[in-house]
């Protein structure tokens, strides 16, 4: 059995076409994986769960019926996702993890994380990602109306998307010296993440040590990709 890693699908809700192939590959080849790891972005934006959870009912009760079936569920907290809370895990049947984190993967130790954490060159996320991961900002953000919420997502998404076009590709990719300290902290030669929609794998050297750096793939009309870890090799599975 192979273990299942995915993130930034971005959902947008019940009539995205990207929910019609995330069900068919919870209800195809996620039955046959050892567990399923979900590494933020899931979902295109989460206002809370009272508002988002409706919107995406189909893929949520989806999840549920393959935890159902004895698959472990994980979801890690991206950037567009912050806000999901304990009715979600409820719904959804997954748990929550801290970003970033090590697991064992395959017997093979592997930091796994959103990725934004390791993109230090972007100041201006850095200074959003201080609030989002801050579970008391979280909690005063649900407190605000959920019309408003509502409001502060799209002008948040506009201001994003203006921001994107005016930043150098550079910034918003991983910082090598964040990831190499990132590695070194936790002890381990192998990361596993999201957010940069720059899907490849990167090998290099710390100190003697051969490591590597593994992106996953965003969800976009021409390509749909699960990564599939087992005891001999890690590979990437189209689902599109």
């Amino acid at each position: 059995m192979a273990v299942h890693l995915l993130a930034d699908v971005h959902l947008t809700g019940d009539d995205d076409p990207n929910t019609e192939r995330l069900i068919r590959y919870l209800d195809g080849p996620a039955r046959a994986a050892e567990a399923v790891y979900v590494l933020g972005d899931l979902f295109d934006v989460w206002v809370g769960d009272d508002g988002s959870l409706p919107v995406h009912a189909r893929v949520i009760d989806r999840f549920a019926a393959l935890a159902r079936t004895g698959v472990p569920l994980y979801f890690m907290r991206g950037n567009r996702d912050f806000a999901v809370g304990e009715a979600f895990v409820a719904a959804s049947h997954m748990q929550i993890l801290d970003d970033p984190l090590v697991v064992d993967l395959q017997g093979t130790p592997t930091l796994l994380s959103h990725g934004d954490i390791f993109c230090t060159d972007d100041t201006a996320h850095q200074a959003f990602r201080a609030r989002y991961t801050d579970p008391r900002w979280r909690a005063r953000m649900l407190k605000i109306p959920l019309w408003l919420r509502r409001r502060i997502a799209r002008r948040a998404r506009k201001r994003s998307m203006r921001g994107k076009a005016s930043k150098p590709a550079h910034i918003m990719d991983v910082n090598a010296d964040a990831v190499r300290q990132g590695l070194q902290t936790h002890g381990v030669s192998r990361l596993i993440h999201g957010h940069t929609h720059r899907p490849d794998s990167h090998r290099f050297d710390i100190d003697g040590q051969v490591c590597e750096r593994i992106v996953l793939a965003d969800w976009r009309p021409e390509r749909a990709e699960v990564l599939v870890a087992n005891g001999h090799s890690i590979e990437r599975l189209d689902v599109a």
